[in-house]
């Protein structure tokens, strides 16, 4: 059993580096953001961190590569198509699973 002294100071920083990451930006921007750049840059910041997560995830979890990539043809393919999130998720599933009959 970890001993509360060994894992308390982990704890506290991952602590003051979640506080630090939220509460600097209400420190820096006082007053509305009107910068074009940074406001485009702080609009797709969330999608560009979440490919980053998702990507290297998705090519390595069905174990082939040409099932992935069928995956996720179709899950762009759907998202492109403005087709609900459950729709693109389920499709892009069935899509991996019936290529995996073929492909692998």
């Amino acid at each position: 059993m970890l001993e509360l002294s060994f894992i308390l100071p982990y704890v506290l920083v991952m602590a003051g580096v979640t506080y630090l990451s939220r509460a600097l930006p209400f420190s820096f921007f006082r007053k509305k953001i009107k910068n074009r750049f940074l406001l485009s840059f702080l609009y797709y910041l969330p999608y560009a961190v979440l490919s980053a997560l998702t990507f290297p995830f998705i090519f390595s979890s069905t174990g082939s590569t040409a099932t992935a990539l069928v995956g996720t043809a179709a899950a762009l393919l759907l998202a492109y198509l403005k087709m609900p999130l459950l729709v693109v998720a389920l499709a892009s599933s069935a899509a991996v699973f019936l290529s995996s009959f073929f492909l692998a």
